[in-house]
Formats: C-alpha cells, structure tokens, sequence
C-alpha cells in the first residue's frame, strides 16, 4: 500500500463506518459499536503507518481535478508534511478514545446509533481539513464539521440548554464562516489555484493584491471555529452536549481545525503586519479573559471549556510570532491533557451525579471512588497547568519563547509588538490557569463534608480510555528536541528565562489558590452545620440537604459568598460576578445584534400584515365590490331600463347644450 493510498484511506475509512452507521444502526444494534469503533481504529493505525512514512521528511503532493470549471480549477489534493500526518494521528487516537469510551458512557441512550454516525462523520471531516491540499476540499470538510457540531451538542435536544446551544454554535461559527468564504476566494483570484502549493507560491512571490483584507477575512472564520475573542462564547454553551463529544471538539476536531488553518497558510498571514498585530492582540485577550472566567465558573466542563479557549489563544499567539511549529506542538500536547480532562470529568460527573463544583466540594470520598480519574487527571491539571516534566510544560514553554525572541526582534517581519503583547498575556495567564487548575482539583477531590451518594461504577472501557491518554499526557513534551525535524526546523526546547518566569507564575497562581481555599474553609467552619435545628421543640428535625443549604445561606450571608468551598469567589471579589457571565458577552450581543435584528423583524411583520396584505386584500375586494354594483343594476326589468337610458339621455342633452352656450 502505497502512502498515498493509506492517506485516503484515513478520513474515508470513518466516513464509511458513518455511512453504514446510519444504514444499519436501527435496524441491526448489534452492529453499531462495531461500525463505531474499528473503522476508527483502523483509520489511526494507517495515520500513525502514514506518519512513519513521511517521516517528516519532503512533502508528499498528490492531486487528481475534480471537475473543470471555467475558471479557477479545483483538485482532489493530497498534501502530506510533517504537520498534517502528527495531527491526523491526534485526531484519529483522540477520536477512537471517544468512540470507546462512549460505547460504556451512552451504552443505554436510544440514539447511540446516530451519536456514533456522527462522531465517525465529525472525525472524518476533521481529517479532510488536515491532508486536504485543496482549499475548497478543505471547506468541504470546514463546514462539514460545523453541520456535525450542531447535531451532536444538541444531542440532548429535549433540553431547552441543549438546543439553544447547539443554534448559537452554529450560528455563531456561519458568522465568521462567510467572511472566511470570501477570503478564499480573494487567494484564489490572486494565485489563479485553490492548491495550497500555489497559494503559498503566489505570497512568495508577492501576488497578493490586497494581504491585509485577505488575512483579516481568514481570521474572522478562525476565531468562529477555533473560539477566539470575540466569537468564542458559543463554546462553553457547547457544554450541554454529552461529555465525549466536549471532548472531542476541544481536544482534535471543530476547534483546533482553525489553529491548523492558519499554520498552514501563516505565510498569508505573515505578509502583513496589520493582521499579525491583530492575531496578537486577540490572542492575548482571548487568553487573559477566559482564564478569569474559567475561575468564576462553577460547572466543572465549563471550567474546562473556558480553559480551551485560553489554550487556544497560547497557539494563536505563537502564530502571531511566526512560530507554527510551537502552535501544532501545543495543539498536539493540549489534545491529549484536554481529552484526558473532559473524559475524566466524565467519570467525575457519573459518580458525583452533579457536573457542580460547589456540590463536589461538599463531598468526602470523591477521590476515593474514582481513584482512576482521580490520578490521571491530577496528571492532566499538572499538565494543564504547565508543571514540569509533564507535556503541556514543554509546548508552553514553546510558545512563550517564540514570544521572546520575537519580543527582542529576532524573528524576521514579525512585529515586536506582537511578541511583547503574546509574552506578557501568556505569563499573567500561566499564573490564572494554575489557580483555576488548583481550584478545580481542590473543590472536585478535597471535599470534608457529608457523603454523597453512590451514582455506580465506572466501566473498564471509561476508565481504561484515561490511562491510555495519560501516556502522551506525560510524555509526549520530551518531542521537543524531535519535532523540529517534522516542522520548520525551528527549535521547540524551553529556553532558561521564559521557563523560570513561567513555572514561577504557575507555582505562584498554586499556592495562591490553595491560600485561598484554606481560607473559605476556615470562613465556613465557623457555621456550624448542626446549628441549623438547635432548638428541637422549635421545628421538626430537617434533612441534611436542607441542613447543607440553610448552611450555606447562613455563610454567604457571613461572608458575602454563595458557596464556602468556592476560593475564586474570594479571590475575584466584584470581578467574580462579571468573570461568571463571560463578562457580559453575550448581553452585549444580544443588545447590539440580537435585539435590533428582532426588532426589525417585528418591522417586517407589521409592513407585511398591515401594509402589504392590505393592498393584496383590496386587490381583492374592489373587483368584489364592482361586481356587486354591477349585479345590482341587473334587475331584468324593461322599464327600468327605459328609464335609466332616457335619464342618460337627458344627461347628455343638458351638457350638450351648456358646452354649446359657453362656446
């Protein structure tokens, strides 16, 4: 099997399994884990046999035209680098971690058979995006991805949450999806191709009639997709969907497709200055934003959504700097922690029967029951959190040095602005995302309060999937004095100041969180939760959960917090309210776009009804009303006819006569 056979056989293979997915699902269930699960695996064993292939080495091109069109011709195309073969194999290993542990988490859904089709079509089209070296392929399998998010975050379409959410993924990604639509178009009229060869050929040779509006129009449609500032809010709403789907979406596919995106065409970026100070800045805003809000938020996969968002912006802003080998090192390192994260979370959420923070915080014996996530995703939140010697440490430190040498002017046509503006937002994010890292593991396994109660146990494929993805997890960072050989050549390795300040902020964020945590439960202790019925002839013994709320309430009123256990709250102050809505992002939409775009609505409805419909309705009663008349003057009497011709006659006479005399 020749490598480019094995290449097409990747995304076709699950696009296959999705097909007779949704073929056979209901009629045959005993097939659907089976068409789930193996084309999917044998997808990575022939990404990972493609990888060794390539092996980093020259570009494997191959293409085949479509169809003529008259214009600018449009390829089946081939384009296999070092990026695109280590991302196929995330993807596919990330996805075929999903469909396994989805077959034990949905195991008694009725639409399993569907959910599976779907994920196996969303991994599909994923991996059209990553080989695809034809830009219009590639949108293909863009959209696709856009189709398959809104049926699977709205999996759970009997919940009011669940539908609106997976309307605003879709809707909000289409927004930046049309201006990214005219900026392909804008590449192609100026290379004369959609291969993306010949695009990158024609920056090189500068026929690029307007850079700047060509790159702002691709980076509208990279911030729907990849979640950026200001078109990121759909995706902690995407949290409604099952777990495995959150986790696929943040850690291989939807999201990281628009990071891909500009790896591959960042020369297109990088002729213009403009754009590149633009991607700076809305990386680091994206970063330090959703890295407070991760704080405030008190449902654990929110957490985890908002800390996507900020890790997006890291490579974001290692692209700003010109750096794409330090942006797919950290898209590789993210997708494993992060899908060990929301798989964990999982396991945390079946057995705590809640996805709350607060709730958790409650609980004694959390960690116990599910030592498994308990261990591995200690692991991922170290690595998160960018801790030595796990991977994330490593990728982070990637970015941030690029930020530097960018910084001081040592990388050529990269703005130092752009390099000071990413490394100083990615340093005051290192500390927050650790605080938000050791708040979430303090609140989810170092509760002291009552038991909760049992919710089941978790099944070996569950549990299984989080060893397995602890393994890149932890080692995957010691590829950095390797990967540079797959990319641009550019070394990966931490350098000694960046890495210094960085784990500095990041222990720093730690120990201020755990200061902080303490606090609120020394502040808590002091209410006790016996107090609640101390006069036993005064009311009738109450329940423990009404004993844990009445307890609450009486510490919130205290200490002016809603939740004892809840160290963020402490730590943002009056900034907390606004960190927990987003910072009223979605309020300023909904007043800027969503309200007018009703209100003209209303507009259109009333010209319609009353303006419109009124003239189609008296189109439609005048002729009634002259027929009437007319009906009425037939009367079928011979006199009164007579009658009404010599009237008429008279008429004619008498204007005669007075035309006549005033002659």
């Amino acid at each position: 099997m020749t490598t480019t056979t094995a290449a097409v056989l990747v995304p076709l293979l699950p696009f296959l399994g999705a097909v007779a997915g949704i073929l056979t699902g209901r009629r045959a269930p005993g097939f659907v884990r089976p068409l789930a699960l193996l084309p999917t695996l044998a997808a990575a064993v022939l990404a990972v046999l493609v990888a060794c292939r390539q092996g980093g080495g020259q570009a494997v091109d191959a293409a085949t035209r479509l169809t003529p069109t008259g214009s600018v011709p449009i390829d089946l195309a081939l384009h296999l680098d070092g990026f695109a073969v280590l991302v196929a194999v995330l993807v596919t290993v990330v996805a075929s971690c999903v469909q396994l542990y989805s077959t034990a988490y949905l195991r008694d859904d009725p639409r399993y058979p569907s959910y599976a089709a779907l994920v196996s079509l969303f991994t599909a089209a994923m991996l059209v995006v990553v080989y695809s070296g034809d830009l219009m392929v590639l949108l293909v399998g863009w959209e696709v991805m856009g189709v398959c998010s809104y049926f699977l975050v709205g999996h759970y379409w009997e919940t009011e949450a669940a539908r609106s959410a997976s309307l605003k993924a879709f809707l909000v990604t289409k927004l930046g999806d049309v201006p990214f639509l005219f900026g392909i178009f804008a590449l192609a009229a100026d290379a004369g191709t959609f291969r993306i060869t010949g695009v990158l050929h024609a920056v090189a040779t500068g026929s690029l009639s307007h850079p700047t509006l060509t790159a702002l129009l691709l980076l509208a449609g990279v911030a729907g997709k990849s979640a950026q500032f200001p078109l990121h809010t759909w995706l902690p709403d995407a949290m409604a969907g099952p777990t495995p789907v959150s986790a696929l979406i943040h850690a291989a596919t939807m999201v990281a497709a628009g990071v891909y995106f500009t790896a591959r065409l960042l020369p297109v970026f990088a002729a213009s200055t403009a754009a590149l100070l633009v991607l700076a800045v809305m990386a680091a805003v994206t970063m330090l934003g959703s890295a407070l809000a991760a704080l405030a938020q008190d449902d654990i996969k929110r957490v985890l959504a908002y800390s996507t968002v900020g890790q997006l912006g890291y490579m974001t802003g290692a692209l700003a700097v010109g750096d794409r080998g330090a942006a797919v090192f950290h898209l590789l390192t993210h997708g494993a922690f992060k899908a060990l994260l929301f798989l964990g979370a999982g396991v945390v959420i079946h057995a705590a029967g809640t996805n709350s923070l607060a709730a958790m915080a409650r609980m004694r014996g959390l960690a116990r029951r599910v030592p498994d996530a308990y261990w591995t995703m200690t692991v991922a939140l170290l690595a998160l959190a960018a801790i030595p010697p796990f991977s994330g440490f490593f990728s982070k430190e990637a970015v941030l040095g690029a930020a530097e040498h960018a910084a001081h002017g040592e990388a050529p046509g990269i703005p130092g602005a752009a390099g000071w503006t990413v490394l100083l937002a990615g340093l005051a994010t290192a500390l927050l995302t650790a605080a938000y890292c050791a708040r979430l593991w303090l609140m989810c396994f170092c509760g002291k309060d009552p038991d909760a109660a049992e919710h089941g146990r978790e099944s070996a494929a569950m549990t299984g999937v989080l060893w397995v993805l602890l393994i890149p997890t932890t080692a995957l960072g010691l590829a950095a004095w390797k990967l540079p050989h797959w990319f641009d050549g550019r070394s990966l390795a931490p350098t000694l100041t960046t890495s210094l300040l960085s784990t500095g902020c990041a222990l720093a964020g730690g120990l201020v969180m755990y200061a902080a945590w303490r606090r609120t439960q020394a502040l808590a202790a002091r209410v006790p939760l016996g107090a609640v019925a101390a006069d036993p002839d005064a009311a009738p013994a109450v329940s423990e959960e009404e004993a844990i709320a009445t307890h609450l309430a009486a510490y919130g009123s205290i200490a002016g917090a809603q939740d004892p256990a809840d160290p963020g709250r402490l730590l943002l102050g009056p900034l907390h309210r606004h960190a927990a809505t987003g910072f009223h992002l979605d309020a300023g939409y909904t007043a800027l776009f969503v309200r007018p775009v009703r209100a003209a609505a209303r507009l259109v409805r009333f010209l319609d009804r009353e303006v419109v419909e009124t003239y189609v309705r008296g189109a439609g009663t005048a002729p009634g009303w002259l027929g009437a008349a007319v009906r009425r003057a037939q009367t079928g009497n011979v006199q009164t006819y007579l009658g009404v011709l010599f009237a008429g006659s008279v008429v004619l006479a008498v204007a005669a006569v007075l035309v006549a005399s005033g002659a």
